[in-house]
């Protein structure tokens, strides 16, 4: 795959690093732009197939539980079977994208570093050597972040510990009593699947769950994304765009809070060799703790350029990092969602068209064709 020498770094005008959404967005409107993988362009992932964070998820999310998936840019996904896993669905979904608009993806390649070069180029050293490149489009997502909250006590805990990272599906949890934390979207989608096979279940969380009654319109869209562009504005960590939302009231959710599976316990203080306790002399027997607590950016690889701002965030305007222009952050903050990724990948070509010392960027050949354009791809 990399036919350069030893110790060479190979000159590229963009490195995209990732090939989930945002990442795949990227990588069509550089092939929009007139530019070639492979030799203007290069598409890194560390995964091991198509799919990106997607084909991690557990078997009992199947596609018709997806909330909001969007297509990606040029071809869209039509006939999907609901009751197949999604990560199959969408795996295969990606995997005829890349194809059918020939994206070249390398995988599986970890990239350790990103750092400053020579000549104004930026350094990305990865398992496959090192590329000196004029842009990168960072969409590493949060996936491989799954964030642990620290409690006094937890490592006495003799039960089992887990994150959404790692669920399993609901299976594994029969006739156990499983404590869920976490008032998210996948808090619920796991506790209402283990409420049906778990001797007892209790859901934990740090503020009273809001959910959502109704349409979730373009105008509580746009104000969502709003919110959570703000704190990227300011250089704080992003939230995501599902936290300022609330949560949506299906008919399941109906049921489960018909059913008492969906009454919250307020964030317990401590955790016990047997499950969790609160100071005002309330515990909990557990055998599990299954913690559904989010995700952070993926975006240790950047730390030699220093973008982080005293929040601890990435000031970002547009897709591009304050601190350095020439990194375009994708999926992060208010592109988080699908939609979203979609429109910053075009967004980060659009603005690195237009950076200084892109030349082969500014005379993208405008002979260039889609071949893919309104391609329609049936699961």
């Amino acid at each position: 795959m990399n036919n350069f020498g030893v110790g060479a770094a190979r000159e590229v005008d963009v490195v995209v690093i990732g090939a989930g959404q945002a990442g795949l967005s990227g990588a069509y409107h550089l092939r929009r732009a007139g530019l070639e993988p492979d030799r203007d362009f290069v598409v890194l992932d560390h995964a091991p197939r198509p799919g990106g964070a997607w084909q991690f998820r557990w078997p009992s999310l199947t596609y018709g539980k997806v909330h909001g998936m969007h297509a990606l840019p040029g071809m869209e996904l039509s006939g999907a079977d609901d009751s197949r896993p999604s990560s199959e669905v969408i795996g295969e979904y990606f995997d005829a994208y890349e194809r059918t608009f020939d994206l070249r993806v390398h995988r599986p390649v970890e990239v350790s570093a990103v750092r400053e070069g020579d000549g104004g180029r930026l350094l990305v050293e990865t398992s496959e050597g090192a590329y000196a490149t004029r842009a990168l489009i960072n969409a590493t997502g949060t996936w491989d972040r799954p964030f642990w909250p620290r409690y006094p006590g937890q490592e006495t805990f003799r039960g089992r510990q887990l994150h959404t990272a790692n669920y399993p599906g609901p299976q594994e949890f029969a006739g156990r009593r499983v404590v869920v934390v976490g008032g998210g979207a996948s808090g619920t989608q796991h506790l209402m699947e283990i409420a049906e096979v778990a001797a007892d279940t209790f859901w934990v969380t740090r503020r009273p769950p809001v959910f959502r009654e109704g349409p979730f319109g373009e105008d509580q869209g746009r104000a969502a994304v709003a919110m959570v562009e703000e704190r990227v504005r300011r250089g704080l960590p992003p939230q995501s765009v599902v936290s300022v939302t609330g949560l949506p009231v299906t008919d399941a959710v109906r049921r489960a809070r018909e059913e008492g599976v969906l009454d919250h316990l307020p964030m317990f203080d401590r955790i016990t060799p047997t499950g969790v306790a609160w100071d005002d002399g309330r515990t909990v027997d557990a055998d599990v703790i299954l913690w559904a607590t989010g995700f952070r950016a993926a975006i240790d690889h950047l730390a030699p350029l220093r973008l982080r701002e005293p929040g601890g965030g990435i000031q970002v305007k547009g897709t591009q990092a304050v601190r350095d222009p020439r990194i375009h952050l994708v999926g992060y903050g208010p592109s988080a969602s699908t939609i979203g990724a979609n429109r910053a990948g075009r967004a980060a070509v659009r603005a690195i068209r237009h950076q200084d010392g892109t030349t082969r960027l500014h005379t993208a050949r405008t002979e260039h064709t889609n071949r893919g354009s309104d391609v329609r791809w049936n699961a």
